[in-house]
């Protein structure tokens, strides 16, 4: 079997960005094992969100955006939803994407400083223009294939970490419990907020159009097969990163503000190498995203407006370049970086529920998929999916307000 670079592993590299490294290492540093179990469940609810954005592109021949976009009823009803949801993938992915740029800004700085004068916000900078040269030109396939082998390598790094650093296989274990603890709402929803990211079921269903041609069984299999595979090494490799963390920092009394003290979790083993391996992995994960959020957003926008998701299509160039410039823009405000990642993250996690649901609405329309419709199973879990997140975001809004403790 010939292997290539699928549509699910894309969206996994996707989500193994600045934000995973960021959100799982401060899950494990500020509360050890306690919300492993938040990454277990965002792993299969991505594997069950995922795997029908892949089957809305492959079997109905559509994207998220479009499929919402016909089955909205009247014409009222379907501006007030192309509306809301414009909404919500414009302001959710600029916030995504200033961590994006934040976090391989970061990546930069751990592994050459401030060399030649660069600082921080040069790097920013740097990542953005790099982004909006492969967002404009739209030949950028070759760049996220090495981006991708980038992330590959930071992954095997954290792999191999978990390894030598020997976790607490039982205290792992109980993390699987679930529990939220004192403090640790925030981080949960930033857990889930970066493993099930809401512009990848946008990402997902338009490449998967693209890769596969037709609308075939074999087709729909290796759809959810490319999915499995791809989002499993994925949540496998943030568990690494969540325990590595819990296993070297927790209650050490370090604080996580930068790369370079992200890095520390590796130090004991690899030594000042872990700033480089970190660092480098860090900045390559950073631009893969910082390419594929405005990229969906441009996916999102066009078919919601009825236009092409062709690279060069006008909507979708002008739509992703104004993502990334919002973003740069936020990147560059004086907020701390793992702080803008965090709020990115938890911002994602508030509105996945809205995007899930129009995609358990797309999923059950027997005019647009055929046989190839939710079953019974798929549509209980992606319910339950839906409401954890719902819950989750509700006690969020509560706790803010003074209501929920």
């Amino acid at each position: 079997m010939k292997l290539s670079i699928g549509p699910g592993a894309l969206v996994a590299a996707a989500f193994i960005g600045p934000g995973t490294v960021t959100a799982c290492t401060l899950a494990g540093a500020n509360f050890g094992f306690a919300l492993v179990w938040t990454l277990i469940f965002a792993t299969f609810a991505t594997m069950i969100l995922q795997g029908m954005a892949a089957r809305l592109g492959v079997a109905g021949r559509m994207g998220l955006g479009e499929a919402m976009m016909q089955g909205a009823g009247t014409p009222a009803l379907k501006y007030a939803a192309g509306g809301l949801v414009l909404a919500a993938i414009l302001i959710g992915n600029s916030a995504y994407e200033a961590g994006n740029l934040a976090g391989a800004a970061l990546g930069l700085d751990a592994v050459f400083g401030a060399q030649g004068g660069w600082s921080g916000s040069g790097y920013t900078i740097l990542i953005a223009g790099i982004a909006a040269l492969a967002l404009g030109v739209g030949r950028y396939r070759l760049l996220e294939r090495l981006l991708i082998l980038l992330v590959i390598i930071m992954s095997l790094a954290f792999a191999a970490s978990f390894v030598l650093v020997r976790p607490n296989i039982g205290a792992l274990a109980a993390g699987a419990i679930p529990s939220i603890p004192s403090g640790g709402l925030l981080t949960a929803i930033a857990l889930i907020g970066t493993t099930i990211v809401p512009y990848n079921l946008f990402l997902h269903a338009a490449a998967s159009q693209r890769r596969w041609t037709e609308a075939t069984p074999e087709a729909v299999a290796a759809a959810r097969l490319d999915t499995r595979l791809s989002i499993g090494l994925g949540g496998l490799i943030s568990l690494f990163i969540l325990s590595t963390a819990a296993a070297s920092l927790f209650s050490s009394g370090l604080r996580v503000t930068s790369a370079a003290d992200m890095a520390v979790a590796l130090e004991p083993i690899a030594g000042s190498a872990a700033t480089y391996v970190i660092g480098i992995g860090l900045a390559a994960a950073g631009l893969t995203s910082a390419i594929t959020a405005p990229m969906a957003t441009g996916y999102a926008v066009s078919e919601i407006v009825g236009r092409s998701g062709d690279d060069h299509a006008l909507v979708f160039r002008g739509v992703a370049l104004l993502v990334l410039g919002i973003g740069l823009t936020a990147a560059l405000s004086g907020i701390r970086p793992t702080e803008l990642i965090l709020f990115a993250q938890a911002a994602n996690g508030l509105l996945l529920p809205v995007i899930a649901i129009v995609l358990l609405m797309a999923m059950n329309r027997q005019d647009l998929l055929g046989e190839y419709t939710n079953s019974r199973t798929e549509n209980v879990l992606g319910v339950g999916v839906v409401g954890v997140c719902l819950l989750l975001g509700i006690r969020l809004i509560l706790r803010t307000a003074g209501i929920w403790p």
